[in-house]
């Protein structure tokens, strides 16, 4: 998606008017949760955003996308930045986890 995409997603389902690097859809919560139990959810990407983000860092675009796909998915498995100080680096160190073994089998 782009910025104007993604924003609208986050005015409609998040109350936010602004947009956003990544948004994650739980299909796991919520009145029909029951419809397909083997589906986390859906994640939604500003690849607009991405590669501002992926500049203002010194990565690749490829490599950013990568990165708020996990962020995403661990959103959809519980995890949460937002709540305290503690549940951010609990997150932070499970992005930096996953991500390394990403790059690892990607460089085998």
């Amino acid at each position: 998606m782009d910025d104007n995409q993604i924003r609208a997603l986050n005015r409609k389902y998040l109350h936010r008017n602004r947009p956003t690097d990544v948004i994650s859809f739980s299909q796991i919560e919520g009145e029909f949760n029951h419809i397909n139990t083997k589906l986390l959810g859906d994640v939604v990407i500003s690849v607009e955003t991405a590669r501002r983000q992926s500049g203002e860092v010194s990565s690749t675009l490829q490599d950013e996308i990568t990165f708020l796909l996990i962020h995403g998915i661990l959103h959809l498995l519980g995890y949460d930045h937002e709540g305290s100080a503690k549940k951010s680096r609990e997150m932070e160190v499970k992005e930096k986890e996953l991500l390394s073994r990403i790059k690892s089998q990607v460089k085998s």
